[in-house]
């Protein structure tokens, strides 16, 4: 009998009894991606005030924006680890807490060596999330509808960008100014860091109302749980299907747990690098600098309200998430990615050759008169819309299938880590690099976004409609010929 036979026509529909439940799963879990995005932006309203409150230079400025992502990398690797001893929900809990703990203790900060600190510990929180709450996501997922459900992740972290840069701008502009004081004698700029602690909280309060992954209850031996969790997410006539190939999934974890990511190719296989380019591009083009430093940015350029254009920004960035979710498995990837490198590579150059004609004042304050003011605007936003509807989740996409089964696993965790370490570097980098030349910094962007044209073309195969084994055999073939 097929599955269409024995399982009720509309089952997993948004309608339907188990597409519903497994949704509000999904949806609950992915609050760690909103908080994935709400960090990695909140502090965009409040950079020009940390490095005049703190006398800082641009370099130090540049570290203490960027110090949360090393936190983000060590949690990101620890995470899988903690989550198979303790438990998805556990682990999702203890990284609520270590959010709240960091977006209380930053506003509240003395010095910008414990805002650091407080940064770094939040970093840790946001890297556990990033990786537990995709990895419960999946697991909770019926097979049916598990690729909609794991693409809630993305769409969560950028609306986790827009609320924080909203957030910024109405605290801002409610105070009269990220430096001006708002509530209980503190300046807007410090409570842009407290109001985080409400999506942790509301994170940590999850994790006690949602059932734990079925995953780690049939890996830690208690099946009978996880079928009970299983029987309210799919129809009965595929109960038990769901079950056996879950369990084959773990048994087949088990045996590759001591498979090596060693191979020819500078210590390691082909594949991996494939994997750690896409990642390092994805952030080299700069988008980062985009969400981070962009209330500065145009300040500089002139704009009065430079938190409402972040925030329109923002909003842009969550549109064109949803159109590539659309368009991704009608299209295909390799055509999105060509597409939006193009655009990012026209738009990078747009920047680059706008701040050409800035000037500099005394003090060291840029600014771009009209017309280039506004075309470097518009220039942003185009960039933005290259990215979001192609490199922002495609990545993501690419890095679940190009990975053959057995190493799935430990070269995603290396991935991700060039991703956040690539993050890393643009961040902490960018303050002094646009203090020397803004034109050659968004030139130096435009350059890698047509360098990852390239690498598209010359290494990136279609996948689209493609089963995940004939994707892995793909790529590592394409790898090895390579060699």
């Amino acid at each position: 009998m097929s599955d269409s036979d024995s399982i009720p026509t509309g089952s997993f529909s948004l309608r339907g009894p188990y597409g519903r439940r497994a949704i509000g799963l999904s949806i609950a879990a992915a609050v760690g991606g909103f908080l994935f995005g709400f960090d990695s932006s909140v502090i965009n309203g409040a950079v020009d005030s940390i490095q005049h409150d703190f006398t800082l230079n641009p370099v130090i400025t540049g570290f203490v924006v960027a110090i949360a992502l090393l936190g983000c990398a060590v949690g990101a690797v620890v995470a899988g680890n903690l989550a198979d001893r303790w438990g998805r929900l556990r682990v999702m809990l203890l990284g609520g807490i270590m959010f709240f703990a960091s977006s209380i203790g930053a506003g509240l900060c003395v010095t910008v060596w414990d805002l650091g600190f407080w940064r770094v510990i939040g970093g840790l929180g946001i890297g556990i999330a990033s990786v537990v709450a995709p990895a419960y996501i999946s697991e909770i997922a019926p097979r049916q509808i598990r690729g909609g459900l794991a693409s809630l992740q993305q769409l969560a972290i950028t609306l986790g960008i827009f609320v924080a840069l909203l957030s910024d701008a109405v605290l801002a502009t409610s105070a009269g100014g990220a430096d001006s004081v708002l509530w209980l004698g503190m300046p807007a700029w410090r409570w842009m860091f407290i109001v985080g602690a409400i999506p942790a909280a509301v994170y940590g309060i999850l994790s006690f109302t949602v059932p734990e992954s079925p995953r780690f209850l049939i890996a830690k031996g208690r099946s009978d749980e996880a079928r009970e969790i299983f029987s309210r997410l799919v129809p009965k006539a595929d109960l038990d299907k769901t079950m056996n190939e879950l369990t084959h999934a773990i048994e087949a974890d088990r045996k590759n747990a001591g498979v090596s990511l060693r191979g020819p190719a500078l210590g390691l296989q082909p594949i991996v690098w494939i994997g750690i380019i896409l990642s390092v591009f994805q952030q080299f083009v700069g988008i980062n600098v985009i969400f981070y430093y962009s209330t500065t940015l145009w300040h500089s350029v002139g704009f009065t309200n430079a938190p409402l254009i972040s925030v329109i920004t923002s909003v842009t960035n969550v549109l064109v998430t949803i159109i590539a979710i659309v368009l991704v498995d009608r299209v295909g990837r390799k055509p999105i990615l060509l597409t939006g490198s193009a655009l990012m590579t026209v738009a990078l150059a747009a920047m680059a050759l706008s701040f050409t004609f800035a000037t500099t004042n005394a003090h060291g304050d840029v600014s771009l008169g009209a017309p280039w003011g506004p075309v470097a605007l518009i220039a942003a936003n185009v960039f933005v819309v290259g990215f979001g509807a192609s490199w922002g989740p495609l990545v993501w996409v690419l890095l679940g299938e190009i990975f053959p089964s057995r190493i799935r696993g430990k070269a995603l965790g290396v991935a991700a880590g060039a991703q956040w370490l690539a993050n890393f570097v643009v961040t902490v980098t960018f303050p002094a690099m646009s203090s020397w030349s803004l034109p050659f910094t968004y030139g130096m962007y435009a350059l890698f976004a047509l360098l990852s044209f390239g690498f598209v073309l010359w290494r990136i195969p279609e996948t689209k409609g493609m089963e995940l084994e004939q994707t892995e055999t793909l790529f590592v073939r394409k790898a090895k010929s390579a060699t």
